[in-house]
């Protein structure tokens, strides 16, 4: 096929109009909206726009998936949205994507027959492993669930050349290639992150140069400015993926003709380096494309009049709309219900959304004769889902022959195949992203960190996940469920120890559960695999093979739900709230100390049970709060706030936490035993409380 052949599947009308709508929504922006202070952020997509509406073009498949940026608008635009939609978003009016929430810039976009948009992030190469994570996702629905609708979709995550020096760009590599995905890389490298230019991003300034040789990655270069070489480099690049199921990397050179924001000024930049950026502006190049030929000039300068009418009347249409309503402001945190007691379900993203038919389930334990460990409990309820749904998916590092280094996921990967059972690249960023962009194509990822402590790496796709739902003003959401071992066991550390309950506390969005016997991790965990929010579920190291967390296998349909704490024992002299491996402590330390208790295990952290802790106190009228996280800040500080303010005139004795100090767990046993509370230390605190 040649050149003119390759180009010529392009609607140059359509390219030209979508191209010059993005540049005009930015220069009445630049020029008038951002200068008088009605949008208080403005990312302009000047220079990007002709690459960008090409790949958009193409991206025609429903089940294409895009990890867009904040300069993403041109191609947002090819995909579907709005004039009006773009505008309501930069004035942070009600009705836009967000409803107000996100910066304008930050766009999300429900497939409407052409590729999803997902949910942009605010941050740099956070983009990626979600988009690695629909790749495979849709290689999975094609070819193990047999959905034929799935065939040749691709997706594609596009970054500026800065952020090709992330995390999360190396870490999609590694996966895309390693498993061979249908993943498009477009990097549009405009030679600026903000002010630092290329070369300090990566060697040489050229990324595509310096990935010439790795494996499994087919390559591509291109000119942004130039419309042939555009069009034929991008159509080689979204071709090759479709067809060869594997990974490109796309470089086109761009340039940048505005500052990195509204706010940039280019100091930085030469004058010299400004003049050479204007003449590489890929309009003018369309223009000198298209006229003559496709245009006259006269009837380009109509097209550009018409589609300056219809912008600014799109602008006109939302510029005086109200402002979102401050009343609604905390709602889609989590799943809501509407006013008739119907789930409020997400346009796109996890199991509900795609109206996965979820076997029955029950909140009453049918429980089998004999006790299991917690540990077997875990895997016995991973086996069920694997079995029941095969949407199911579970990875991590070590999870499959070796059957992951706490044994919970033995024997999976050779019952159910290392398609659905799976280890991965030791990279917990792409971990949870890659899981991430797996609930958002509609399955059930569930994820696990090895270790409390090495989900650090991955914080950034943790918070963004969380926020999702609350983002897009519940348009999307990425239910998974991260499981998560940590805590004291029979020796400590500061690394493999930690169990930092509170910072998933503070995480917008995020379920937690934390169990304390075999029976609660079966429901919590079910729970969390057939429910709509994303899940931290911490396994204590500790119970895992504790003789106390053993407890009869409750059954196949067995769930617990989220929010409520269990009243392990009555007593009428002191309340005791406490969660983990501090429960059975604190029942041995009433025992020892003769008290006549309410011990509460909360089971869950988010949501909390507020109302049986409150009860509690009122009886009794005095609370001792236990955890094994560190005191200051830790999550007992908001028990004892919500008592303070809500049961302080039913208290006779101060409320009182008992907790790790404010130091890491450490290695020495005695060490650890002094700091961790103990039977001993409980039982004296609670002789405090109830003598005072």
């Amino acid at each position: 096929m040649t050149v003119r052949e390759m180009i010529s599947d392009f609607d140059w009308p359509e390219v030209t109009r979508l191209v010059l709508t993005s540049r005009i929504i930015d220069e009445i922006e630049e020029n008038e909206l951002y200068p008088k202070r009605l949008i208080p952020y403005q990312f302009s997509a000047r220079g990007h726009e002709l690459t960008q509406v090409l790949l958009g073009s193409l991206l025609t498949h429903k089940h294409d998936g895009l990890g867009a940026y904040y300069r993403s608008r041109p191609i947002s635009l090819a995909l579907g949205l709005s004039i009006e939609d773009v505008f309501a978003a930069s004035l942070a009016k009600t009705g836009s994507h967000s409803d107000g929430r996100d910066i304008g810039a930050v766009i999300n976009f429900p497939s409407q027959g052409k590729a999803t948009i997902f949910p942009i992030a605010g941050d740099v190469g956070s983009q990626y492993t979600p988009a690695a994570g629909w790749a495979q996702a849709i290689e999975y629905r094609y070819n193990v669930l047999k959905e034929p609708d799935y065939k040749d979709a691709i997706a594609v995550v596009q970054g500026g050349e800065g952020s090709v020096a992330t995390n999360g760009f190396w870490s999609a590599l590694t996966i895309a290639t390693t498993l061979k995905l249908p993943l498009l890389f477009c990097i549009e490298d405009n030679g600026y992150a903000i002010s630092v230019m290329g070369d300090k991003q990566t060697p040489g300034g050229n990324i595509a140069k310096n990935l010439s040789s790795f494996t499994g990655l087919k390559i591509f270069e291109g000119n942004g400015s130039n419309p042939v070489d555009a069009a034929q480099k991008i159509k080689e690049a979204v071709n090759y993926v479709r067809d060869n199921r594997s990974p490109v990397l796309l470089r086109m050179t761009v340039p940048r003709l505005c500052g990195h924001s509204g706010q940039d000024t280019q100091a930085y930049k030469s004058q010299d380096i400004i003049e050479n950026e204007n003449k590489r502006d890929p309009v003018s190049h369309l223009y000198d494309f298209l006229v003559p030929g496709t245009f006259t000039s006269e009837q380009w300068q109509e097209i550009r009049n018409d589609i300056e009418k219809k912008v600014r009347t799109g602008l006109r249409n939302v510029i005086n709309l109200a402002d979102p309503e401050t009343g609604t402001v905390e709602k889609h945190v989590f799943q809501e219900r509407d006013a008739n007691g119907n789930p409020m379900i997400q346009v796109q993203g996890g199991l509900t959304a795609g109206g996965h038919p979820f076997l029955k389930t029950t909140n009453k334990p049918n429980p089998e004769p004999t006790r299991i460990n917690m540990l077997t409990a875990i895997r016995r309820t991973l086996e069920v889902e694997l079995q029941t749904n095969p949407k199911v998916l579970i990875f991590g590092e070590d999870v499959g022959p070796k059957g992951g280094v706490h044994a919970a996921t033995m024997h999976l990967q050779e019952i159910y195949g290392e398609v659905r059972v799976f280890d991965t690249s030791l990279s917990e960023e792409g971990i949870i992203g890659r899981a991430v962009g797996m609930a958002l194509a509609g399955l059930m990822p569930v994820a696990e960190i090895q270790f409390r402590k090495y989900a650090d790496p991955a914080t950034e796709q943790l918070n963004n996940c969380g926020t999702i739902r609350w983002r897009t003003n519940n348009r999307f959401a990425a239910p998974i469920v991260v499981r998560m071992p940590g805590g004291f066991s029979k020796v400590g550390d500061p690394w493999h120890s930690v169990s930092g309950e509170v910072f998933w506390a503070h995480n917008i969005g995020w379920q937690l559960a934390f169990p304390s016997n075999a029976e609660d991790a079966v429901g919590l965990l079910r729970a969390a695999m057939r429910g709509n929010n994303p899940t931290i579920f911490f396994e204590h190291r500790a119970l895992l093979d504790g003789v106390w967390a053993r407890r009869p296998y409750p059954g196949d349909n067995y769930v617990l739900p989220f929010g409520k704490a269990k009243m392990i024992q009555e007593g009428d002299e002191v309340s005791i709230v406490t969660w983990g491996a501090m429960v059975e402590r604190c029942e041995a330390a009433a025992k020892e100390a003769h008290i006549s208790a309410d011990i509460i295990d909360l089971r869950t952290i988010m949501p909390w049970d507020k109302g049986i802790i409150l009860d509690s106190v009122t009886k009794t009228r005095r609370c001792l709060v236990v955890h094994e996280d560190n005191i200051t800040a830790g999550f007992g500080a908001e028990i004892v706030a919500t008592i303070s303010k809500e049961a302080f005139f039913e208290l006779d004795a101060p409320l009182e936490r008992l907790c790790m100090p404010d130091i890491p767990v450490p290695y020495n046993i005695p060490l650890m035993n002094s700091v961790v509370p103990s039977i001993e230390q409980i039982a004296e605190k609670i002789r405090e409380i109830v003598e005072f």
